[in-house]
């Protein structure tokens, strides 16, 4: 068994249980592909898939060894890009989720630029579940995410407060701090981020804390399609406040309150357990736990 079995054991997996695209995107043959499955099977004497029909299915032995063969791949994928970039500031691979994306990383990015010229940012800016899956695939180092991950594997670290903010229309008869009962909220039309965001999440939690179950009538990973379609009087939106500013300034929405709604969150840094983080990596998510304190807060620019 060796550390290209479990590469190619990993990209049937990422290929959905599928061999063929496995091979494709390995470069290899389906054949070759299938016969290393065989091999790994026989070597630990357990069965990795079900064959049914012409579909393979991972069974539990099979899931439990793909943690152990991610984690292992990742930390070999590490070694290779440390070592061969030992003199080097280095390639840091950084996901977002996509309010702080949009809000806070560019001024994270170009501030640590400035602090070390030589280094490069990848940048992937993403809905949270699309991050976890990245990081657990070691196609990020870490990310900056608005929820706690999910996966036991991921470590998550509190960096910064937040808030979200309910949204309506002045124009459909909304007050500037108009405070709503949970029976006159839950009667709302509601636009909302996509599931798997982790504004999304904040909202449903808060939701289903007040005991109350919502389906909205929009669902879109932007956030100035959602304020626009507020404006228009469509019905109400819960998003992050920092992103409601410009609007809100100029009179095109007002922020309602809620009887029973908590909408407080925190930002997080999250990466693998296992990840070793190089000093650029710790150098560049301790600019992002200062940067408060450092810099001036970026400021959205209100544009629709």
């Amino acid at each position: 068994m060796t550390l290209r079995h479990m590469k190619i054991f990993c990209a049937v997996c990422n290929a959905d249980c599928n061999t063929t695209r496995a091979a494709a995107t390995l470069n290899m043959t389906q054949p070759a592909v299938s016969l290393a499955i065989k091999e790994l099977e026989r070597y630990y004497g357990i069965v990795l898939f079900d064959r049914i029909g012409r579909r393979l299915q991972i069974t539990p032995a099979g899931e439990n060894f793909l943690q152990y063969a991610l984690r292992i791949s990742a930390q070999f994928d590490d070694m290779e890009r440390e070592m061969r970039n030992w003199d080097s500031v280095g390639l840091l691979r950084v996901g977002a989720s996509i309010t702080i994306g949009s809000q806070f990383l560019p001024s994270y990015v170009k501030a640590f630029y400035h602090r070390y010229p030589g280094a490069e940012v990848q940048v992937t800016v993403a809905p949270s579940d699309r991050l976890e899956q990245a990081i657990m695939n070691n196609q990020l180092d870490f990310a900056l995410n608005e929820g706690i991950p999910h996966n036991p594997a991921m470590h998550a670290e509190e960096y910064m407060e937040d808030r979200l903010s309910i949204i309506a229309s002045p124009k459909e008869g909304f007050r500037q701090g108009q405070r709503l009962t949970l029976e006159q909220f839950s009667r709302q039309r509601f636009l909302l981020r996509e599931p798997g965001s982790g504004t999304r999440e904040v909202f449903n939690q808060a939701a289903a804390n007040a005991g109350i179950s919502v389906k909205p009538i929009w669902e879109a990973t932007s956030t100035t399609a959602l304020v626009n379609a507020v404006i228009n009087g469509l019905g109400i939106a819960v998003l992050p406040h920092r992103m409601i500013q410009g609007a809100l300034e100029r009179g095109l929405v007002v922020t309602l309150g809620a009887d029973c709604m908590d909408f407080r969150r925190s930002f997080y840094i999250i990466h693998h357990k296992d990840k070793y983080l190089t000093p650029t990596a710790n150098a560049f998510l301790d600019l992002c736990r200062s940067y408060e304190m450092d810099y001036p807060l970026p400021q959205y620019s209100g544009l629709f």
